[in-house]
């Protein structure tokens, strides 16, 4: 059960409340809970951080439309289904009814590409990320200079695209291997949704087929849009959704939001 946004925690007597230490770790972990908020999901029912469901927004004309990166003002609805469930929804009015409730019966439009603008949003949030990471220096590109990074344990994540073909993406994924010291663990790069003419395009570089990325960091910034578009087209379960609680799939109530 959660405790409504403007509930006090403990007692409301303050001469009675326990106090408690302002210790450094408890300020982190105060921090780590506001930065993490849950969400819930208007179809299914479950729960996730934000990160990974997706943001639906109204547009002035009244327009569900995806919003990503939930920046758009004003109320909205989350999902955490993957394409063809949503599809399934759309076609059974089941997300109207939803979004009427989570909007309050205000008047709006589903487009019938809903599904593939959400795609869409979700490729451009992955590769403006790896665009970033490659202004900061973090991305490798080209068989060789990824290869000698591999091999050096040099390279926290390592991709391949759609396209790639099998003999290149295994020497790079056994040159992984060795840097780790991981050999026969069957460790390999990630199969990106997207194809080298997509990748090049994206990163403004010729036939980019294979990717790493050398720092730690900048692989978990790429982790989360990655996932949350392959959980949502289906090939695979994103990290934030393995979390989500799915005991309060019964639960009647559609979270949604005023940002």
């Amino acid at each position: 059960m959660r405790t409504p946004h403007n509930e006090r925690l403990g007692s409301d007597n303050p001469a009675t409340a326990t106090a408690r230490p302002h210790t450094p770790e408890r300020n982190r972990d105060s921090r780590a809970q506001r930065a993490e908020p849950e969400r819930k999901c208007v179809l299914s029912g479950v729960h996730g951080p934000r990160e990974a469901l997706i943001r639906l927004a109204i547009a002035p004309d009244g327009q569900v439309l995806p919003d990503i990166q939930a920046r758009a003002p004003g109320r909205g609805a989350w999902i955490a289904v993957d394409r063809p469930a949503l599809e399934q929804a759309i076609a059974k009015g089941k997300l109207r009814g939803a979004l009427a409730r989570a909007f309050k019966g205000a008047a709006l439009t589903i487009p019938d590409d809903l599904p593939a603008r959400i795609a869409s949003a979700l490729q451009r949030a992955l590769t403006e990320r790896l665009g970033l990471e490659l202004r900061t220096g973090n991305l490798l590109m080209g068989s060789d200079r990824i290869a000698d990074a591999a091999r050096a344990g040099k390279v926290a994540w390592l991709a391949h695209a759609a396209d790639a073909g099998e003999d290149g993406s295994r020497k790079l994924d056994q040159a992984w291997r060795v840097g780790e010291d991981a050999e026969g663990s069957g460790r390999a790069g990630a199969r990106l949704p997207l194809d080298r003419a997509a990748l090049s395009v994206a990163l403004g570089r010729d036939n980019v087929v294979h990717l790493a990325l050398t720092d730690s960091a900048g692989a978990q910034r790429v982790a989360a849009p990655l996932q949350r578009l392959l959980h949502f087209l289906g090939r695979a379960e994103a990290n934030g959704h393995d979390k989500c609680d799915r005991t309060a799939a019964a639960d009647p109530a559609m979270t949604t939001d005023q940002d």
